[in-house]
């Protein structure tokens, strides 16, 4: 086994190099403590999953908000969160979410903004509206719009953050240990006091490609606290179907496809557990039901998430139009539990060729080349003119999930052939489809999704950018016709490793574990669970954010 380093003794240990790992190292060499940053994967994959987001954040009553006349308050972004959490375990397994929810919304309204300011960061004037809810103003969904994009993508969100680390490194208070797996918390007594585990072959390997887990040696490293920033599970399919809620949202998918890269393997949960530390909501976890298969992809079953605006029409997987309120963009796991209750695991979108242009937006740094690559002149280009973006234009071409067409008798053969299951009636999809172009006859309508489209329209980002101007499906003026299979693709785990709101991680008995905290997903993002049942979205990176500031601020001001 090899010996610790000498001349580098941390205060601290911080297991993984995502974002909540690089936050709480931030926030810890900021305060002059030395830091010991250990991750499985390389170099190359600094700010982990983040650097594939879209960067977006949930911002409330922000300026944003304002220039764009939608009027927000702390108030009712609460309401929305606990109305959308559903926390109803307050006895036991929810007793820190929800003390974690009202800090994360509080935070949200008030010094968010400018933290993320102070270090750099920017965001687009617009604001975008989404999980719209489940159709109760005190349910599920966000009221108003707070959706505030990342001008730069998730590189950005990992960047504001990784220069000062990488500072801090070449400063000599930041060691990285890359191609360290940890495989277990070295313990002195009930006090958790070290990190022992694998070293693995070095890896040259790009960001977010699967590497080998060939061993070389061993390691142990010791410091005064380890901060478990790992992850969740969303790669490992095995214990994304172990924790499905069957009871709650239905069987769980046969066919998964993977949001995120296969390090995403939610090892760390079951070692934290070892070492003393409580899970809880294991059953809780944010999967999406618009995933395609990428035709160009980075890490094995490489999903990309459609996220779409409101005009598509939605079906099953026998051809049935989905029932209000599950309409695109509006409650996730809503729409999941009516899919998954038809005995399938796909579903199809419906649409044409002016609804793509403007409504179809793809998750990920690498789909939004515009933004990220923070190119003023490119994004008026990308988003404003004719014709889809680039990237949702080569998925259209390119991508095993799409299917265009002409006619709907041509599209339909088309959905048939990719079909997983049922055969599609033509006729029966031309009804449906025929009753609600009725409906756009004249300037009402009992159809509610042309309602919610005429109410997403009221909104100045949507109007401009987001929400096509209603029109009949079948009018060729409009087509051609475009088909999506719509997959369940993993992204986030929800529950996690309980925490107080100094990150410190909880045990069994109620007491925090001397020497161990975790932030990030691997602790439900705050608390094992800050977002119940159901995220508001934007949320995910803020919770990394939160969670290691909290445990950065926590171990500086006790160490």
């Amino acid at each position: 086994m090899s010996a610790q380093s000498t001349d580098f003794m941390p205060d601290v240990i911080v297991v993984g190099a995502g974002l909540a790992g690089l936050v709480a190292t931030y926030e810890l060499s900021q305060a002059g403590r030395r830091v010991l940053v250990v991750e499985q994967e390389n170099r190359a994959n600094l700010g982990g999953q983040a650097f594939w987001s879209l960067g977006g954040l949930f911002f409330v009553d922000s300026p944003e908000q304002r220039r764009m006349g939608i009027k927000d308050s702390r108030e009712l972004a609460l309401q929305d969160w606990l109305g959308s959490a559903g926390f109803d375990r307050l006895d036991d397994e929810d007793v820190w979410g929800r003390r974690w929810a009202e800090a994360y919304v509080d935070f949200a309204a008030s010094e968010k903004r400018d933290y993320l300011r102070a270090l750099g960061l920017k965001v687009l004037p617009i604001v975008g509206w989404a999980e719209r809810g489940g159709g109760s103003a005190s349910g599920h969904g966000n009221s108003v719009p707070r959706f505030h994009l990342t001008w730069g993508t998730g590189p950005e969100v990992v960047r504001v953050f990784a220069e000062p680390v990488l500072e801090a490194e070449q400063r000599g208070l930041v060691r990285f240990a890359f191609r360290h797996q940890v495989d277990e918390l070295v313990r002195d007594g009930d006090a958790v006091v070290g990190v022992r585990g694998t070293v693995l072959a070095a890896s040259s390997e790009e960001r977010g490609v699967k590497s080998s887990r060939d061993p070389v040696g061993e390691f142990e490293h010791r410091g005064a606290a380890v901060v478990v920033t790992s992850g969740g599970i969303g790669h490992n399919h095995d214990l994304v179907r172990a924790n499905w809620p069957t009871e709650r949202m239905g069987p769980a998918p046969e066919h998964l496809i993977s949001g995120v890269p296969a390090h995403v393997d939610g090892r760390m949960l079951a070692i934290t557990e070892d070492a003393g530390g409580r899970i809880v909501n294991r059953d809780r976890l944010w999967a999406y039901t618009e995933g395609i298969h990428n035709w160009d992809p980075i890490w094995p079953d490489h999903a990309i998430r459609i996220i779409p605006g409101p005009s598509s029409l939605w079906f099953d997987a026998t051809g049935r139009r989905l029932p209000a309120p599950n309409f695109p963009g509006f409650d996730t796991l809503g729409t999941m539990k009516e899919i998954l209750a038809g005995g399938h695991d796909y579903s199809w979108f419906v649409l044409t060729q002016s609804i793509i242009e403007k409504e179809f937006a793809l998750s990920g740094s690498e789909q939004n080349p515009d933004i990220t690559g923070k190119d003023v002149g490119f994004l008026l280009k990308s988003r404003l003119s004719k014709g889809a973006p680039g990237p949702v234009e080569k998925f259209k071409e390119h991508g095993e999930d799409f299917v265009v067409a002409d006619t709907l008798a041509e599209l339909v053969e088309g959905m048939n052939k990719l079909s997983r299951g049922p055969v599609i009636d033509a006729a029966d999809l031309e009804r449906q489809i025929v009753e609600r172009d009725r409906e756009l006859d004249n300037g009402f309508s009992k159809d509610l999704q042309l309602m919610a489209v005429a109410n997403a329209r009221r909104s100045r980002t949507d109007k401009l950018v987001r929400v096509a101007k209603p029109h009949r499906i079948l009018d060729p003026e409009h087509g051609p016709l475009i088909a999506v299979r719509l997959n369940i693709l993993t992204r986030k785990t929800l529950g996690g490793l309980e925490t107080n709101l100094d990150s410190q991680v909880m045990g069994a008995d109620g007491e925090p574990v001397p020497g161990l905290y975790a932030a990030g997903e691997v602790a439900g993002f705050g608390g094992g669970g800050v977002h119940g049942y159901n995220a508001l979205e934007g949320s995910f990176l803020g919770g990394c954010i939160f969670s290691g500031r909290a445990a950065g601020r926590a171990l500086a001001r006790s160490r």
